[in-house]
Parts: C-alpha cells; structure tokens; sequence
C-alpha cells in the first residue's frame, strides 16, 4: 500500500529536511524527527506512506501531535524542573505520541488504523509518521496544514468544522491525561499548552478521531511526498554545484525575500516560542534591513520597517551557502541566510483561513496582501 518507503538515513534526513523546510521555522528539531525514524527504521519496521485514495472510508484514523514550546531553557527553568523530578525521561517525542495515540484509542473504545500527520514540520511530521509505525498504523501521504501552525485551530478540520476531542496527553515521564470535551478549539489549545506547560516543554497526544471518509475532506493529501521530494532536490542542487537557492525557488514556484546576516535575536517563552529575528541585508540587499517575528513558526517580515510578507503564507530561513532549513531555535547571530516564501496552500487564503492565520489574528494592525501581490520577481 505505501507509496513510498523510507529505507536509510540518506532518505530520512530528505524527507525530515523537506519537513524542516516547510515548518517555517517552527515544527520542532529536525535531530529529533530524524532520530523518531531511524528508531523504527534500524528496529527493522518498514516505515512508509500511502496514499489517501488506498483508505478505506470507515477506517478509525487519528492525529498526532507534539503541543508546547522548543524554547531553550533557562538555568533557572533547568533548576524548576529538577525541583519537581524531571530528570528521568520514560518516552521520547516518537513514544510519547504513540502512547497518546493508543490512550486515545482506548478512552474512545476503538483502536487507531491510521495517522495523519497535524502539520508539516522537522519532528511533529516525522514524529507523528514514526509514532504510527510503532504502533502498527497505516501512515497517510498528507497533512491538516500544509506548513506548520502553533495553535490547533489553524488547521483544515477547523477549516471544515470537524470534532477536535477527545485528546489523549502524555509527556515525557508518563504524566497521562485527557480532554474529554470542551468550548471550541482554542479552550482545547488552552489546556493543551498547560499540559505541555506543566511538562516544561513538548508532550504528545492525539485528537482529531475520524473516519476515513471524513480525514478525506479535511486531509492536504501528498503533502509527505512532496516534503522528500523538496528536501531531496536541495541535497541533489547542492551536491551537483548548483545553487540550492535558485533551485528552490525555481522548482517550487517561491520568491527570495532578502538575503542577509542575522544580526539580532530577541526571544521569550510563555507556553509558544515568541521572538524577533532581525537580519542586515548583503550582496544584492546591501542597505535593507528585515525582521521576522515568530510565534513558534515565523508569521510577520517587514522589509526595512515596512509590512512585507506574513502568515498564512510560508517564510522560511535557509542557510545562504547550502540552502538548508533552519529551525527558530538553531538560527543564531552571525548566521548567513536567504529569506525564501511561498503561496499558502488555498484553504487558508479564504476568508475563514486568514481569520485565523493572518496577521491579524497574532494582534498586528496589518492586512494580509497575497505574497504574489508584495513581492514581484
């Protein structure tokens, strides 16, 4: 039934880059999506994706996600989670969304066939993907975003009025809960992070219990395929000496934002990643100045003070030479990066979509303009 396997850690790393690319900065650690696979991969599991058109309609197939922040912790954050024992893990992410996944079985008496990845993103995507394998699920070629969000309700079953709960929780020392029902989305979003608060970092769990018939109006389908095939071509662009830079945006239809170095990091962490990344132009950009403000994935840029490109459409930061992804907490001062965005996927350029994912709703007094529209090539 899989349409593609992932066989070795040449195939891994393609697929997790791809991911990583399409996170936007955000999405977790690309180390830990890339070690969630190997796991499964060297236990001798056959970790693939199929394609949705192979799912039956009345298969039981759930979501699984990684909620909370990838902040660096502080000394004194480090010294609370001592005080409160957690120094000894139980579960990596992988594990933790597979318990999640089989405790959401069981609290809805049923058993999970087959997972869709929430977004796309370095581990919650390859997470999510390994998480299914290890608990012998069917994974599905697609996803509910078409990037990566930071808040549940910026997802396509939102878009199309699905059940979120029950939602199955657990953290890394075995901490288990559930959200039986609740308000709307974001009340579920709100407990969820305070789980994860709790945690001092990410948990796993699992919502979104569908049938095949109902994933299949909500799912962005080959959405996984597509993240091998672009993490692939920047490693082929770069290994063959041509410019990973022209190729992405050539293959993939996007626009170089700005290129420059990262000159400025401010960051602060209240349950999301939040932050400014500011970045002096060079080369052709000499003389311009960008900055990028993130809620765990970047969602505004102004270009020298002025509003340039925002959420829902992709921005993503790569690095200048080699044209590889760099997730929010790894992009550092001194750093040489390309600022590269692409077209949101459709869904969320309607009016419902930018209500929850423009820039707007993050509390700027800023109109979304199509990235087409700011930027011309």
């Amino acid at each position: 039934m899989a349409t593609i396997y992932f066989e070795n850690r040449q195939q891994v790393e393609d697929f997790v880059r791809g991911c990583t690319f399409m996170g936007t900065g955000g999405g977790g650690l690309p180390e830990n999506g890339i070690n969630s696979l190997m796991s499964e991969i060297e236990k001798g599991n056959k970790v693939g994706i199929v394609d949705v058109s192979e799912i039956p309609d009345d298969m039981v197939t759930a979501c699984p996600f990684l909620m909370g922040s990838i902040a660096p912790h502080t000394p004194e954050v480090e010294a609370e989670i001592k005080d409160f024992g957690f120094v000894d893990p139980v579960y990596s992410e992988k594990e933790q969304l597979a318990k999640a996944l089989e405790y959401l079985g069981k609290f809805c008496g049923t058993k999970v066939d087959a997972v869709v990845p929430i977004e796309l993103g370095g581990a919650n995507t390859p997470g999510g993907l390994a998480a299914g394998v290890s608990i012998g699920a069917v994974c599905i070629d697609g996803d509910y975003t078409g990037r990566a969000i930071p808040e549940i309700q910026q997802t396509t079953p939102y878009l199309q009025g699905k059940t979120l709960w029950p939602v199955a929780s657990v953290d890394a020392y075995n901490d288990i809960s559930y959200i039986e029902s609740a308000l709307n989305y974001r009340v579920v979003e709100r407990l969820g992070k305070k789980i994860a608060e709790t945690a001092y970092g990410l948990v796993g769990q699992a919502g979104f219990l569908m049938t095949g018939k109902e994933m299949k109006e909500c799912i962005n389908a080959g959405t996984l395929s597509e993240c091998y095939n672009i993490g692939k071509m920047i490693r082929e662009a770069r290994e063959s000496g041509k410019n990973p830079i022209d190729t992405i945006v050539s293959e993939l239809d996007g626009y170089v934002l700005g290129t420059g170095t990262v000159t400025g990091k401010d960051t602060w962490d209240d349950g999301y990643y939040y932050g400014y990344h500011t970045i002096t132009g060079t080369g052709d950009d000499e003389g311009s100045t960008y900055k990028i403000w993130f809620k765990n994935e970047n969602h505004v840029m102004w270009k020298n003070e002025e509003p340039y490109v925002t959420s829902p459409d992709v921005i993503t930061v790569v690095d200048a030479a080699t044209g590889e992804p760099i997730a929010n907490p790894l992009l550092k001062e001194g750093d040489n990066v390309c600022i590269i965005g692409l077209k949101a996927i459709p869904k969320f350029r309607t009016e419902k979509g930018v209500s929850i994912l423009g820039p707007k709703y993050f509390k700027f007094d800023i109109d979304y303009v199509p990235i087409e529209d700011r930027v011309k090539k």
